[in-house]
């Protein structure tokens, strides 16, 4: 007697080339995007060696003030400590998260930079956007421009379809911007000033606004930007060194060519780290505004080319959500967030090597100062978070999950 095993049937459709298993293990187990692991590595390389360079630039001055020759790096490091955790977590919060604290971050900005015009705020350089609490140094408006962005963001995003009336476009960003850009301004501080309108003037141009609209705001700036330079003696001098090759040496030019000493002497390789001359008091600044010519003299040409390679890797992750985004709150976020991180970075360098005069901003990630650190990272929180809402790029996919995905997009 013969027994015959019969197939079983299976209780699905069966598919050419076999039964297809798939186990779905949640978002958690999504592959990081290659955006997310740029911002956050270059984030990471330029933080540390900025704290490297802080720990050189400010151990002279730190042990000609009777303390420790870590005092400044330690400081500066309090603000790591914080700053680094802090981006990590605001990665993981969700875009609407950003878009339904938007006025509320903005409104606590401007109350902070008003405590600068309070006793607590106090004046340095012929710049009043300083204030001192418990022995600590703080620059609220560094705060103010990532609520800035965010705002704009949100403001443009609603405003999505109704970008081609001007009526639209100027209330509420112009009388805001205004505002904001006022508070700063009412401080004499030219170079944060110009940071913000960068910053308004990059949201409107990523969100698709026409470039007849520009004129208005670009007229204002400059006419802002000459009434403040004719106020100020003291702003008005380096202006006019920046122009003039024979400006006086003890005065005016005392700075910059001090910064372009630096650079000189380090040539390509440097005079290795640690070494640098000009920071036993002949550069002023030279932990601050001034730290890329620091970078310069003790590591050459090969260490500034390595800032500029970190922040352009830095800007093309930045760009890439920018390319892959088809929500219009991150496309304007992520490009304006870069603007003023990337932009103020090649600004400040601009003024070490003298293409432009002295303006007063520091540089990102690297120059000494908690607050512009500590702002500057939760900024790449938020890129970090913008770019874990991609959608997942198609790669060989069947047409299912291709339409999946490009539904996922929309």
């Amino acid at each position: 007697m013969s027994h015959t095993t019969r197939p079983r049937e299976s209780s699905g459709p069966r598919r050419k080339g076999g039964l297809l298993a798939r186990v779905s293990l949640g978002s958690r187990f999504q592959a990081i995007p290659l955006e997310f692991v740029l911002l956050a590595s270059t984030a990471l390389i330029l933080t540390a060696f900025g704290a490297v360079m802080v720990l050189s630039a400010t151990s002279v001055e730190s042990i000609g003030a009777g303390g420790g020759p870590y005092d400044g790096a330690v400081k500066h490091g309090v603000f790591i400590v914080i700053g680094v955790p802090l981006m990590f977590v605001l990665s993981r919060f969700p875009v609407g998260f950003f878009r339904k604290v938007a006025w509320l971050a903005l409104i606590l900005g401007l109350a902070l930079q008003m405590l600068v015009f309070t006793p607590l705020g106090y004046e340095t350089g012929g710049n009043r956007n300083w204030i001192r609490v418990a022995g600590y140094t703080m620059q609220p408006a560094e705060f103010l421009k990532l609520a800035f962005v965010v705002w704009l963001g949100v403001i443009l995003y609603r405003k999505r379809g109704l970008l081609t009336n001007w009526k639209h476009v100027f209330v509420p960003i112009v009388p805001v911007s205004a505002l904001v850009i006022g508070s700063v301004l009412a401080g004499k501080d030219l170079g944060t000033g110009m940071i913000l309108f960068l910053i308004m003037l990059a949201a409107l141009f990523f969100s698709g606004v026409k470039l007849r609209l520009f004129v208005i705001p670009m007229l204002m700036s400059i006419v802002a930007v000459v009434g403040l330079a004719v106020a100020s003696p003291n702003r008005m001098g380096r202006i006019m060194s920046f122009l003039n090759e024979d400006c006086n040496y003890y005065d005016e030019c005392y700075q910059s060519t001090h910064g372009i000493w630096a650079l000189a002497e380090g040539g390509i390789f440097g005079l290795g780290l640690g070494n640098s001359k000009q920071k036993y008091g002949w550069l002023p600044a030279a932990a601050d505004d001034y730290i890329f010519a620091i970078v310069g003299e003790e590591l050459g040409l090969i260490g500034c080319a390595v800032v500029l390679v970190m922040f352009g890797l830095y800007a093309f992750a930045a760009f890439r959500i920018v390319r892959r985004t088809s929500d219009q709150f991150v496309r304007v976020v992520a490009a304006t967030m870069t603007i003023w991180i990337v932009g103020q970075a090649l600004i400040n360098i601009g003024v070490v090597i003298g293409v432009f005069p002295v303006l007063g901003v520091p540089l990102p990630f690297l120059s000494s100062g908690g607050t512009s650190l500590l702002a500057v990272l939760l900024g790449t929180g938020v890129l970090m978070s913008l770019a874990r809402s991609l959608p997942p790029i198609e790669r060989g996919i069947g047409s299912g999950e291709s339409q999946r995905t490009r539904s996922a997009a929309r």
